[in-house]
């Protein structure tokens, strides 16, 4: 069971204000219409977002632990339920983008009657118990994953509109580190380690239980795949050969035409590549970004390479990254884009998620809690593959060498990345 690190409910106030706070400043530079629109089913509309992870504070710890409380509007968790089944019906996910009402300035008055009504809640002097404070840790931490989440839809709602629009107009002045980017590789010995959680602190379930794992001898590249390295393939007709890609991949390449990484564009003659800060000649030093597992893999595969097992990258990130750098490139950076990270301490954290060879399967001694709140990782173990590191829209303080992230192979719009294995 969790326990809280945090020194008292003062602190956590502190820390739900800032969380909360933070989902706002993301959606401040986006017009009304922007917030409305869903282009394909992966992508929620931002309100939706803002919503969603007000409706969450509300269903999970308002309704249960606020003695009188009203909820702000009776059809609200129809609308902005997301999978829980025990919470109830919900809207379809492909449908979020129908719902014109309740508009972006209604969404913006729920946000501040919970927050206002979970400030009292926080400030009632009444003890809290050991679930309540686990429930409204995980509150904080299912809307930080939905401010990442909110970054990749933005990008994609401003990407794929002719204008390009930027997100944002000045660009961060967050320093890019020196050395070399020579492809080089860490060896790890053979031999048993360990994985996964084991601690007091805030967790998700899927990180439990730590547990022995035996690597073969095998060596991870000391740094990210660069654009530069990936345009390498690009150029050498590597999404036109079929014998790099698996099967799956081949259909997807084939189904959507693919010629080229998400994002990419060739114009007169150039490469370009639309950022958060608008259209852009591409940077080769900087990591890879937007890549599907598919692509990952098959450019692995023409290098003579692999991708890494989620256990080769856990205990590599301990071997030779065992604390995250100061320098690593997380949201609070608020520079909104990859940065060239040129001997940045192996990179293991920041920047881009990584994929992983390995399927999300749950661990030895894997166990989900009975509640609702139990359906939040454990019913996604299928069809999808494990990610690591955090990436440039990741909180600092979300992110731990033992989390997995997870996700469909095809998909590449969120900020995902890889590195090499032999």
């Amino acid at each position: 069971m969790f326990t809280s690190t945090e020194d008292s409910l003062t602190a956590l106030g502190r820390k739900f204000q800032r969380v909360r706070n933070r989902t706002e400043r993301l959606c401040e530079p986006l017009a009304a219409e922007d917030c409305v629109v869903q282009p394909v089913v992966d992508v929620s509309p931002p309100k939706w977002h803002m919503a969603h992870t007000t409706w969450f504070f509300e269903q999970f710890l308002l309704n249960d632990y606020l003695p009188g409380y009203e909820v702000y509007h009776p059809r609200f968790a129809f609308l902005f339920n997301s999978y829980y089944e025990g919470a109830g019906e919900r809207v379809l996910r492909p449908n979020r983008g129908n719902m014109t009402r309740p508009t972006r300035d209604e969404v913006i008055a729920y946000r501040q009657y919970v927050n206002e009504a979970m400030q009292a809640y926080l400030s009632n002097g009444q003890a809290k118990t050991e679930r309540e404070q686990y429930i409204l840790e995980l509150g904080l931490q299912h809307e930080q994953q939905h401010q990442e989440l909110l970054v990749y839809d933005i990008k994609y709602i401003l990407g794929h509109n002719p204008l390009f629009p930027a997100y944002l107009t000045e660009k961060s002045h967050h320093p890019e580190l020196t050395g070399s980017l020579d492809e080089s590789y860490l060896k790890v010995d053979a031999g048993l380690y360990e994985i996964g959680y084991e601690g007091p602190a805030f967790h998700w379930d899927n990180e439990r239980a730590r547990h022995k794992v035996y690597l073969a001898d095998y060596k991870i590249m000391n740094r990210l795949v660069t654009v530069g390295e990936f345009l390498e393939f690009v150029d050498a007709g590597g999404y036109e050969q079929y014998q790099w890609w698996l099967e799956e991949g081949w259909r997807w390449v084939n189904a959507l035409e693919r010629k080229c990484p998400k994002y990419w564009f060739k114009i007169d003659g150039q490469w370009m590549v639309y950022t958060l800060h608008g259209l852009e000649p591409l940077s080769p030093d900087e990591p890879m970004c937007h890549v599907s597992y598919f692509e990952a893999q098959a450019f692995a595969l023409w290098k003579g390479k692999r991708l890494p097992t989620e256990a080769e990258w856990e205990v590599a990130a301990g071997l030779f990254s065992p604390e995250i750098p100061e320098s690593a490139n997380f949201a609070e950076q608020e520079s909104f884009r990859t940065q060239s990270r040129q001997g940045a301490d192996c990179q293991f954290f920041g920047d881009v998620w990584e994929w992983t060879q390995s399927a999300y399967l749950p661990y030895p001694g894997y166990r989900a809690e009975s509640s609702t709140l139990g359906e939040y990782n454990g019913k996604f173990m299928v069809s999808q593959m494990v990610l690591r590191g955090g990436s440039y829209a990741t909180p600092r303080d979300h992110i731990r060498p033992s989390y997995r992230n997870f996700f469909h192979p095809h998909l590449n719009w969120l900020f995902n990345g890889f590195r090499l294995a032999e």
